[in-house]
């Protein structure tokens, strides 16, 4: 398995690619076939790490855990049930999430997240993982207020910083169970395994490329579990998923 890396070194941001515990600048463009290059002194030490891509657009899944389902007294959908969030909602590993000014509550919900490989159009979830790069993991950033008052969830979703992801993608994966985990200020919040998702990575690829294009780079975000909470001023929140890493943002209230 190998982790690609966005990262950042001396004001050149470029992908890298940690095999063997050794990290290397990728040789030539991701999504045309991972390959390594030059190994990078320091290794991760030596770099800043940033998203490991900046999507066109990242489709979320609601209610896609049993349990979250449950929680939030709402029934099983028959139908995944998609939204979007903007590209210019996505924020680097480490970077402040900025909590809106007089908006009310802000959660964090802990998600394992697909990166697309290549333009995939009507795929069958047969072929599915033809068309995955690999996972990664993304806090679906929300303020629950507006969504509590709205039927669409573009606002709500949509801000700034309120899509924080990485800090790799891990290659090689398939689409067997795996833990994913939500923590606050050093305490789990969250913790499911993907055996729990309604709608599976498969069937997810087949139904949202039935509906639109995704392009090299595009993110699916699988829904998320359970244990759901606010985020205030002062938190650090982390999401981690089994196989891939930890993802670790500061929370910081944006000024006026």
């Amino acid at each position: 398995m190998d982790r690609i890396f966005g990262v950042q070194q001396g004001g050149e941001r470029f992908h890298a690619i940690e095999r063997g515990g050794e990290l290397f600048r990728a040789a030539g463009d991701i999504f045309s076939g991972v390959s390594i290059g030059q190994a990078i002194r320091g290794g991760l030490d030596g770099v800043k790490i940033t998203a490991p891509v900046r999507p066109s657009k990242i489709v979320c899944v609601g209610l896609n855990y049993r349990r979250h389902a449950a929680e939030v007294n709402k029934p099983l959908p028959a139908e995944p049930l998609l939204f979007i969030k903007p590209s210019t909602s996505v924020l680097d590993p480490a970077a402040a999430i900025k909590l809106p000014p007089g908006v009310g509550r802000v959660d964090y919900e802990a998600e394992l997240a697909i990166v697309i490989g290549r333009r995939a159009h009507r795929v069958q979830a047969a072929r599915a993982w033809d068309y995955i790069l690999g996972l990664t993991c993304l806090n679906d950033v929300t303020a629950r207020d507006l969504q509590n008052k709205e039927s669409q969830y573009t606002r709500c979703k949509g801000f700034d910083t309120f899509a924080p992801l990485g800090p790799c993608i891990a290659t090689g994966l398939n689409g067997e169970p795996r833990m994913v985990e939500g923590w606050l200020n050093g305490q789990r919040r969250q913790g499911s395994s993907t055996a729990d998702l309604i709608f599976p990575i498969e069937h997810l690829v087949e139904f949202i490329t039935f509906v639109m294009t995704l392009e090299p780079g595009d993110v699916i975000s699988t829904g998320t579990p359970s244990g759901i909470g606010e985020m205030k001023a002062g938190d650090v929140v982390s999401v981690k998923v089994e196989g891939i890493g930890e993802l670790t943002n500061p929370v910081e209230a944006e000024a006026p």
